[in-house]
């Protein structure tokens, strides 16, 4: 009995033992473990702790940007404002300078028109009044001109029109009317020059007859005064030819004058384009000058053929009018005042 009772209180003790190093191994791997796990957490939360605080770096640079973009956005905004009124202002300012720019010009090409106008109408009264085709010529070419610089659609009408009566007076005859006046104002100039066919003056004795006077004795030279004197008295002339009538300085003097008044009457006449009385008094005027004037004397035979060439000159044709360019030009301007803006 005693020997099986020994190895049974050998196995009791046994089993509190090794429940003990059970415990002690378990307490052991429980603290590895707790220690382990404590230092991994420690780990953690250091990580943890960094990245927080990178996480709060970046957190406080990116209110630092939000609020450098959040200035930059309120600075661009102002800007953009400020563009935007002044974008307004230079609108403002486009419209005001186009609304000047389209006044001036049309304030511009009605003061051109209206000089054109008047141009053509002072034309159009010498053409009518003084026949003056080659002033309304030039005021045509120089209207027709001036519109074509402005280069305008509007303007075509009226440059048509201006052609069409440039056309009409280049196809006139072309008449010198400046050189024909000049040459007869020459004429009456000339008039106080002409000599006359016959001059009431003394036969002064020839040089070598007075001198055989003053060698012959006293009653012959007596007797050559008397009858010098006899041969003063009385004038044999032969009939059977036309000679000029005597004149004396009196008469001489209306001659020249009647002459200058014939033609400054067919200078007038010219001047008005009559030529019935032009040509009435240039024929006047040269039958006066060869009745009383010397026609062996150059200067009468000069102006006489002037005289024949003035009068074989045409001076008087139908003039035409300006009338088509004058009635487009106030047309247009009638249109354009009457059209708003």
């Amino acid at each position: 009995m005693s020997e099986n009772q020994t190895p049974t209180r050998s196995r009791v003790w046994r089993a509190p033992v090794l429940v003990l190093i059970a415990l002690v191994l378990a307490a052991g791997l429980a603290s590895l473990f707790w220690f382990d796990a404590r230092q991994r957490i420690e780990s953690t939360q250091g990580e943890l702790a960094r990245r927080l605080r990178d996480i709060e770096a970046d957190a406080r640079e990116a209110r630092s940007v939000a609020r450098q973009a959040q200035e930059a956005t309120r600075e661009a905004q102002a800007k953009v404002g400020q563009l935007e009124t002044r974008l307004a202002e230079s609108q403002s300012q486009q419209l005001a300078l186009e609304a000047l720019y389209l006044d001036l010009s049309r304030n511009r090409d009605e003061w051109q028109l209206a000089e054109i106008e008047q141009v053509l109408a002072i034309a159009s009264q010498q053409l009518q009044l003084a026949g003056n085709v080659r002033a309304a010529l030039l005021a045509l070419q120089l209207a027709e001109a001036r519109l074509a610089r402005a280069d305008r659609p509007q303007f075509v009408p009226i440059r048509r029109a201006l052609a069409r009566d440039i056309d009409r007076l280049k196809a006139l005859p072309t008449v010198d009317y400046a050189g024909m006046s000049a040459k007869i104002e020459g004429l009456v100039a000339a008039a106080d020059t002409l000599p006359l066919a016959f001059d009431e003056r003394s036969e002064r004795p020839a040089p070598a007859k007075e001198a055989a006077a003053v060698e012959r004795g006293f009653f012959a030279r007596l007797l050559a005064d008397i009858w010098n004197e006899l041969r003063q008295l009385v004038v044999v002339r032969r009939m059977d030819k036309s000679e000029p009538p005597l004149l004396p300085p009196s008469q001489a003097y209306f001659v020249r004058e009647n002459l200058r008044l014939r033609l400054f009457n067919a200078r007038l006449s010219l001047l008005t384009r009559d030529e019935a009385g032009y040509r009435e008094d240039l024929r006047a005027a040269q039958a006066w000058i060869q009745r009383y004037f010397d026609g062996n004397s150059r200067q009468t035979v000069d102006a006489l053929a002037q005289l024949k060439s003035l009068s074989s000159a045409t001076v008087s044709f139908e003039m035409p009018t300006i009338s088509e360019s004058l009635d487009a030009m106030r047309g247009f301007r009638s249109r354009r005042e009457r059209t708003p803006g």
